[in-house]
């Protein structure tokens, strides 16, 4: 069997890999660099505490692969488990907070409640009087995603697949044959298709008149000198009712980050602007002070960028067969690069119409939109 990967991120490069791995033949299609598109600019985060089952045993599948990186893959992608905090403003998210980690503790996550006051043992200047609970996990952390994408890919290539960057799919046909697609050099027949372009999958797949409900939309990161010292252990904190973000960074800076904007509009992934823009990075940093005394007015922001989430209307990924041969890994909302290994491993058993994957997809099908049966992912920064 012949498997086309459309998209050479972390997502399709785990596809592929997966795939390769139970003897398929693979031939992964990026339209630029390897790891270009979103993956190239995402902060790195892997976490468990989602707010839905599926989010979580995602993750929970996903995290072995990235413990033992380094020995399988034979690349460091520098993974580290500071864990996440998150804190609640209000009572009523504290509620949705103490619900979530009963659920991640069912499905096996080690999660807990803290109270502000005993969060500060994770970040010590935390505002503590300003928060009404918080929730912290172990086993949360960060990796370097550009890393990842190279073990992927030399893993895929070691088991004979085919790695092209810069082939971009301009058209794809369905026949009693299978699929054929399009580029601007030459013909690639193959048995199944899979649609991993991240925030230009809409496009993939309308080549082949399917049509997606993922919406490409700008995320900024900023990385900052915080004035206070800020150190390597402390977790990657999220304040979740204004939306903020930070984690410590190498060499005492940090990244700063959050959407805070009423509109989100869609861009075009071919023409969205790539850089920071200051008046953000100034809110991004005063609210990151707003919850921790690190971020001081002596604060300096050194520079940042821009990348794409892949947005479907219940911030949940698609991983369903949306056509007979035609599978679809995409619209993450932010979180493709954690659930990369998970998520290879369910594309391959949908691709071979097997059932090795721990994790059940099937709440992840595109025609939950039509039938109005969506998630709700409350997690969201």
């Amino acid at each position: 069997m012949h498997v086309l990967i459309v998209g050479g991120g972390v997502v399709g490069l785990a596809c592929a890999h997966a795939l390769a791995d139970r003897g398929t033949t693979v031939t992964v299609c990026e339209a630029g660099a390897l790891g270009g598109g979103s993956t190239g600019r995402a902060a790195g985060g892997i976490r468990t505490q989602f707010s839905t089952r599926v989010n979580v045993e995602l993750s929970l599948a996903s995290i072995p692969v990235w413990k033992s990186f380094a020995d399988e893959f034979g690349v460091d992608i520098d993974y580290r488990r500071p864990g996440y905090l998150f804190l609640a403003r209000t009572e009523e998210t504290a509620d949705a907070f103490r619900a979530n980690v009963e659920m991640q503790n069912d499905a096996g996550a080690p999660s807990r409640v803290l109270n502000p006051a005993d969060a500060r043992e994770y970040v010590p200047e935390l505002r503590a009087d300003e928060f009404v609970a918080a929730t912290y996990s172990a086993a949360d952390g960060i990796a370097d995603p550009h890393s990842a994408v190279q073990g992927f890919a030399a893993a895929v290539r070691d088991a004979g697949g085919d790695v092209r960057a810069n082939t971009p799919i301009t058209d794809l046909t369905h026949d009693d044959d299978g699929w054929t697609a399009e580029t601007p050099d030459e013909r690639i027949e193959a048995d199944a298709v899979v649609c991993a372009a991240g925030a230009w999958s809409s496009r993939v797949a309308a080549l082949a008149d399917i049509d997606l409900p993922i919406a490409p939309r700008r995320r900024q990161i900023a990385v900052v000198e915080p004035e206070g010292d800020l150190p390597e252990d402390v977790p990657l904190t999220i304040d979740l009712d204004t939306g903020s973000y930070f984690r410590p960074e190498r060499e005492g800076t940090a990244i700063v980050g959050g959407h805070f904007a009423e509109s989100d509009p869609d861009v075009d992934p071919d023409r969205f602007d790539e850089g920071m823009d200051i008046d953000w990075a100034v809110e991004a940093t005063e609210r990151a002070n707003d919850c921790a005394t690190y971020f001081g007015p002596e604060t300096k922001i050194r520079n940042g960028w821009a990348g794409l989430y892949a947005v479907t209307p219940d911030h949940h990924a698609i991983v369903d067969e949306v056509e007979p041969g035609f599978v679809v890994a995409a619209g993450f909302s932010g979180h493709g690069f954690q659930h990369a290994p998970a998520t290879g491993e369910a594309v391959a058993d949908l691709c071979l119409d097997e059932d090795a994957c721990d994790v059940d997809v099937s709440a992840l099908s595109l025609d939950r939109f039509e039938s109005g049966e969506t998630l709700t992912e409350r997690n969201v920064a």
